[in-house]
């Protein structure tokens, strides 16, 4: 189905200096893109979600809302590794629907 947002879903945050990233900019950027975009937060008590609907759902089937195209578990592990260094104060894993997995 691919990304189901408008550039206009994304603008509250956007406005109030919170950073997303997409799939499609991870898919260009990759982990140095992130990497770049975290940098201004890299010492400010910093909050991570992580929308699981951002995942293949061949790697992660359990949402809702399923972007084919998304990222691999491997690209996941290298963003989680690439907050090394980040003054994390919490994450979550949000949009986890366990009905759709059947693993």
């Amino acid at each position: 189905r691919g990304q189901v947002y408008s550039d206009g879903d994304f603008d509250f945050a956007r406005k109030h200096g919170i950073a997303i990233v997409t799939s499609e900019e991870f898919h260009r950027g990759g982990v140095e893109l992130v990497k770049r975009r975290l940098k201004k937060f890299a010492k400010r008590p910093t909050y991570i979600t992580l929308d699981i609907d951002v995942v293949d759902p061949a790697f992660a089937p359990g949402t809702g809302t399923p972007q084919v195209g998304g990222l691999s578990s491997a690209q996941i592990l290298d963003l989680v590794r690439g907050l090394k260094g980040m003054n994390l104060v919490g994450c979550d894993l949000v949009e986890v629907s366990p009905p759709y997995d059947n693993g």
